[in-house]
């Protein structure tokens, strides 16, 4: 998941610096007043984005694969414990009943 996230950082810083490039050139037209690095910003992130989209399908998917698994494991362990607990609360509901049994037939003997 870190080297996705990198790899879409370098392509927005990519993209960022050819289209600072191009303003700066004035091939791309500047920002309003002070607004010029907002525009470049706004402008590197809406052509990084689909770049990313097709470049980094691969890696997407293989982070994607990565999540499924640590999820899977995640509920598997919660099962497991679930599991624990409950064959625990059933234990100690089998061994109060049992000692309610012989209390109550101790006492019924005891009449």
């Amino acid at each position: 998941m870190l080297r996705y996230t990198l790899m879409r950082l370098g392509i927005f810083v990519g993209c960022f610096l050819v289209v600072w490039g191009l303003v700066y050139s004035e091939i791309l037209p500047r920002g309003l007043g002070e607004s010029n690095m907002l525009w470049v910003l706004l402008l590197a992130m809406v052509i990084s984005a689909p770049i990313s989209f097709v470049v980094l399908r691969k890696e997407r998917d293989r982070a994607s694969v990565d999540v499924v698994a640590r999820v899977d494991r995640a509920k598997a362990n919660l099962e497991a414990n679930r599991t624990q607990e409950d064959e625990a609360d059933d234990a100690a509901r089998a061994q109060s009943k049992d000692g309610v049994r012989a209390s109550g037939g101790a006492q019924a003997q005891g009449s």
